[in-house]
This record gives C-alpha cells, sequence and structure tokens, in this order.
C-alpha cells in the first residue's frame, strides 16, 4: 500500500484497529517473548488475528513488537523462555535468520488470517533496552536491530508499519528514519506511549510530540496503552490541535491489577467502545485498544464508531507553541562538599557496614573522623553484592547522628528505572546531595548468585538521571517540583585493562553531568600522575583512591584477585617481607607516604581502610598534617 492510499482510506472514515496480543497470548497459555509464538503456537497467532478481524478490526498489527535481536537474544537464562529462544537461535543458525523468520512468519499467519480488506501493518516497538547514554545499547546496535526487522516485515509484504508505545524520542526517531531509508513510500505510524499523569499532559506534551514527529515525515500519530480511554481523550483532542497529521488511537481498558499471577483489566467493552466513538468525534482517525484489550472490546469499538468521521478544528501551531511561561524551579540546597571542592583538599573515608542492623560501629567511626577533620564519609551500596543495609537508609542515619555529610554509592544492579528514580528522589528528600554513580557488581558473584541483576542503566545512565533531576526535570520530562542539588561523582580506573574504551567512558560520564571523579585505589605515582594530567584536560576534579594494606595476605588477594587494582612489586615486596606482627604498620607507613606524595596532584584523597576501619584511616589522615 502508497502512503496516498492509506491516507484516502483513512478519509473513508474511522479505521478500527485490533487489540492487545500478548494478553490473549498469555490467556492462552503461551509464555513470553510472545514474538517467538509466530513459530511455536502459530495456530493460536493465526486464530487471534482471525476473532479480531471477524470483531470488525481492519488495521491488524503482527505480532512483532519486541521481535528485534536486542530484545529476544538479551534474555536471562534462569526464564522459562530463554530455553526455547536459544533453541531458536540454535535452529536457525543466526540471529539475522531468527529475527528474520518471526517477522517474517507474524506477516504471513496475519495475511491468512484476515480478508483482502484489512491492513496488516508491521508492529515494531522500542529495542527493549535504554539507549545510550541512558543504557549500554548503542545507538548503531540499535539502528541494526531496526533495520533487520523492518527488512523482514518489508520482505513479508506488510501494507504500513506502526512504530507503537515508545517513550524515548530519539529511540522513535531513530526508527522513522531506518523505515523511510528501507521504504520510503510505505505508510507509517508513529505512537507514543503517555503516563497516567494530568499534569504531565497540561504541561502541553501530546502537542509538543505531535508537532515533533509531524517533521519525520509519517503518516499519522498517536497514542497507545498505558493510559485508559478517558485520558486517551485528553490526549486526542490535544494532538489534534497541534497537527494536520492523521491520529491514531489506542488506549488499554482501565488500570490493571493483578489476580492470582494474571494482569486483568476490567473495563466493559460497552464503556471502551462508547469511548472510542468519542475519541473519533475529538479527531481520532485510527482508534483500537492495546495491552488487555479483547476481541469483545474490538467489537464494541467497530460497533460505536460505525459511520463516524473525525471532526477536526483548524489547527494552529504558532498558538500550541505560545505558552505561558513558567515560574522558574527553585533551587534545593548544595552539599557542603561542592562549597569545598576547589577551595580545599578534600578527605573521604569508606566506612564498611556490618551485615545486619548494628551500625553503631559506623556511627562512632564518622564522629570520630569528623573530630580530626575528615569532609566525607563514603557508604557502599551492595559492593561484590553482598547483603548489606539499605545504603540510602545508613547515610541518612550517618548525616543525622554523626553530623558529616554522606557520599552515597549508589548502584544500578538493583533497581529498574522507575526504582532508581523514585530512591533518588528519596534520598535528596532526606537530605543526602552526594551521589557516586557506579554500574554495580552482578548478583551472581556476591550472597544470593540466584538474584536477579537489573541494569536497566549503566553508570553513565545514572549521571544523566541525575543531571536530569537537577534540571528540575525526571527522565521522562515531568517536573519533580525543585531543581535537585546533587553533587554527581563517577568511578574511574587508571588501570582497566581496555584504558581506551575507560577513557572513553570517563568522558561520557562527564559530558551528561558528573561533577567528580573517584579513582580505584592507586599505588603508583606515574598513575597518578597520568590521570590528574587527564582530568585537567577535562576539567574535572578527582579524588585519589587510597588503600592501606593491613597484610601480606592482604595484598596478594587485593593484587591477583580483585579487578583494576595492581600493587607495583616493590610495595608488594615490602608488605611481603614484614614480620607477621608488624605488617600493619607497614602498610600504614606505605599509605601515609603515598597520601603525602599524591595529594597534591588531586582536589581530595579517597580513603578505604580494610574493614571500614576508622582508626586505621585516621592515622593515615593525620598524615596530612
Amino acid at each position: 500500500m502508497t502512503r496516498q492510499a492509506f491516507r484516502e482510506r483513512l478519509a473513508q472514515g474511522a479505521l478500527v484497529a485490533d487489540g492487545a496480543m500478548g494478553t490473549m497470548l498469555a490467556l492462552r497459555g503461551v509464555p513470553q517473548p510472545y514474538e517467538l509464538a509466530n513459530l511455536t503456537h502459530p495456530e493460536i497467532v493465526r486464530a487471534l488475528h482471525r476473532e479480531y478481524y471477524e470483531a470488525g478490526a481492519r488495521l491488524i498489527e503482527t505480532n512483532t513488537y519486541y521481535a528485534n535481536r536486542v530484545r529476544l537474544l538479551n534474555l536471562p537464562e534462569r526464564v522459562s523462555e530463554a530455553p526455547v529462544a536459544h533453541s531458536l537461535l540454535q535452529q536457525f543458525g543466526s540471529p539475522e535468520e531468527l529475527v528474520r523468520r518471526i517477522n517474517t512468519e507474524a506477516v504471513r499467519l496475519a495475511r491468512e488470517a484476515v480478508g483482502a480488506d484489512a491492513l496488516v501493518f508491521g508492529a515494531v516497538g522500542p529495542v527493549g533496552k535504554p539507549l545510550e547514554p541512558m543504557g549500554e545499547v548503542r545507538l548503531e546496535e540499535a539502528e541494526q536491530a531496526f533495520e533487520e526487522q523492518i527488512c523482514a516485515l518489508l520482505e513479508g509484504g506488510v501494507d504500513g508499519l506502526v512504530f507503537e508505545t515508545f517513550i524515548d524520542l530519539q529511540e522513535l526517531a531513530l526508527a522513522v528514519r531506518v523505515a523511510r531509508r528501507l521504504a520510503p513510500d510505505i505508510p507509517i505510524i508513529a505512537s507514543k506511549g503517555f503516563v497516567e499523569d494530568g499534569e504531565t499532559l497540561m504541561e502541553g506534551l501530546p502537542e509538543r510530540f505531535a508537532l515533533h514527529i509531524q517533521h519525520l515525515d509519517v503518516d499519522a500519530v498517536g497514542g497507545n496503552c498505558i493510559v485508559g480511554p478517558q485520558r486517551m481523550l485528553d490526549i486526542v483532542r490535544m494532538m489534534a490541535s497541534a497537527t494536520t497529521l492523521p491520529i491514531s488511537s489506542m488506549p488499554t481498558p482501565g488500570l490493571p491489577q493483578l489476580v492470582r499471577g494474571q494482569v486483568v483489566y476490567d473495563i466493559h467493552p460497552d464503556y471502551f467502545g462508547k469511548y472510542a466513538a468519542r475519541l473519533v468525534e475529538a479527531g481520532a482517525n485510527i482508534v483500537g485498544g492495546c495491552c488487555g484489550t479483547t476481541p469483545d472490546h474490538t467489537r464494541a469499538i467497530a460497533h460505536y464508531v460505525k459511520g463516524l468521521k473525525p471532526k477536526r478544528a483548524a489547527v494552529s501551531p504558532v498558538r500550541t507553541r505560545e505558552r505561558t511561561p513558567q515560574a522558574e524551579l527553585p533551587l534545593a540546597e548544595p552539599s557542603r562538599l561542592s562549597q569545598l571542592l576547589g577551595k580545599e583538599r578534600i578527605i573521604a573515608v569508606e566506612l564498611d557496614l556490618p551485615r545486619g542492623l548494628k551500625i553503631q560501629k559506623v556511627l562512632d567511626g564518622a564522629r570520630l573522623l569528623k573530630e580530626h577533620g575528615v569532609h566525607l564519609i563514603d557508604i557502599s551500596d551492595g559492593a561484590r553484592a553482598r547483603l548489606r543495609m539499605n545504603v540510602i537508609a545508613t547515610a541518612h542515619l550517618v548525616q543525622r547522628e554523626a553530623g558529616i555529610e554522606v557520599m552515597m554509592h549508589f548502584a544500578c544492579r538493583d533497581r529498574n528505572l522507575l526504582a532508581i528514580q523514585s530512591d533518588l528522589l528519596g534520598a535528596h528528600a532526606l537530605g543526602i546531595r552526594n551521589v557516586l554513580a557506579i554500574t554495580g557488581d552482578p548478583a551472581q558473584i556476591g550472597d544470593y548468585p540466584t538474584a536477579t541483576s537489573v541494569f536497566d542503566v549503566d553508570a553513565i545512565g545514572l549521571v544523566r538521571i541525575l543531571r536530569r533531576f537537577n534540571e528540575g526535570r525526571d527522565l521522562a520530562g515531568n517536573s519533580i517540583g525543585v531543581k535537585a542539588n546533587f553533587t554527581i561523582a563517577a568511578a574511574y580506573n587508571p588501570l582497566a585493562p581496555d584504558i581506551e574504551l575507560e577513557n572513553e567512558r570517563l568522558r561520557r560520564k562527564i559530558d551528561e553531568g558528573a561533577h567528580l571523579i573517584y579513582t580505584q585505589p592507586l599505588f603508583e605515582m606515574p598513575v597518578v600522575e597520568r590521570t590528574a594530567e587527564l582530568l585537567q584536560r577535562l576539567g574535572t576534579p578527582w579524588f585519589v583512591g587510597v588503600l592501606p594494606l593491613r597484610s601480606a595476605r592482604h595484598a596478594e588477594f587485593m593484587h591477583n584477585e580483585v579487578p583494576g587494582i595492581r600493587i607495583p612489586e616493590p610495595v608488594l615486596k615490602r608488605i611481603m617481607d614484614a614480620p607477621e606482627d608488624s605488617a600493619l604498620q607497614v602498610g600504614l607507613e606505605i599509605a601515609q607516604a603515598f597520601v603525602r606524595e599524591a595529594a597534591p596532584y588531586a582536589q581530595g584523597i579517597y580513603l578505604m581502610p580494610p574493614a571500614g576501619n576508622a582508626q586505621i584511616a585516621l592515622q593515615v589522615v593525620q598524615a596530612l598534617n
């Protein structure tokens, strides 16, 4: 189908789209990812397409929402669907061929199920993991994934493409550009997932989205998923006021609930159908449903929109851009650290948390160190994936009880994008202003190796989130009411095996907004000098990491078994040759001498005493006096 023919079809009246595939496949016992069902349960997929067609849908989406290599080939090994995916990969021999077969089969199944009067559109969703700089998926990798999937859908013979449930507009734009390059005259629907947030909608996000998308050379703009029909009505009205493009509307049937382990929706089809008519009257040319909708909802839509055409008022794009200026958001109180950086040399000491609830030793150590001039206490976040008290609670207790600021280490391992932002907002509300963004060690090396590692984002993405909060917005662009005032720290390993990659990641962290760099423990002055020169060029203050050695065994372990740490031979020999009862003193002398020599090159010292021993840290600190 050509773009012109598609628009002529829309001019005839409201086009009814189908409903959820994932919901229906789950109800029929098909495991995730549902796209594999095109190969493993083709008869069920074909039957569902037929049911939607017989209910009145004339725009049928292929079962390919997540049918791309990034999503399909990054399944956790322990989830039930992973063996199926990996078995299919072995069967077809390559990721490219697996993606091709899933998508071409999806088109075939849809074609076989519907009549000649139906349009079959290839469904394309986000790649399934955050893109750089938010996440680890490179733009080139995402582009390749979109190209493979879209090529397969075109090979299968789709009438058009629908890009749906995109949140990241950069990713949506990338997908559309790939499609236009591959098929300049194919109809494209670009649809965003809007959060259930009336305040955000009133700020004009749907209008801004429509204005932005119409410049991407698409044939329809729309919203789908996440919100129910009432909120979708507001979204359609706003988009209709901003663009002359046809509008697609595919809400969910209300809010979901969990019943006996299944996500279910409870809106009656008749209510859904009546709202579909209101959506058409508000300007929607295409109406269907998303997660939770069934053929019964589609049947109701077809009944209520029969004979209706969208009513579109005159569009005034200039007017939609002219908004009442928003009041400048207030700025939160800064950290003391941010006020001291560059004015005096900072001393930070990491204190280890014990297992369980006993943190008095940590509080006592923090008080002692504060009394002797230490500026900052570092609290790690489940380092080496070991179970420790929640880092936010601990940081708050140390600041409140010991009266000294904390640098809160914050790992991406245990939290998804929602939890990361929620926890950081809570930390800020508790007065925690200093955050060291770290990716985190994988769960399988720690106390609970069967626990799931999340890693929605890495440290670079976490820095971006913190910067966005400092700008007064969350990652989705919603106002948080105040400009946060996080001092953002990031880690750097000057001895990384791939130093080019490490340096590139360092630059990206700084570009994304890192204010301060922490290094791994260092023992050699040439490394300190190189690091100082690099950070000076990048215009970013840094703290040199210092680890006092307590014994020969400790030194051997750190040098041989801990990635990123290298102890030079003279230091190793000196600690190894020391009598056992004086090894700690020798380790202290080594650390004291190193601190005195390295301190002038950095803006601060980051001490990591063994076992979080405040007394050992204090003896090293005193070497600077």
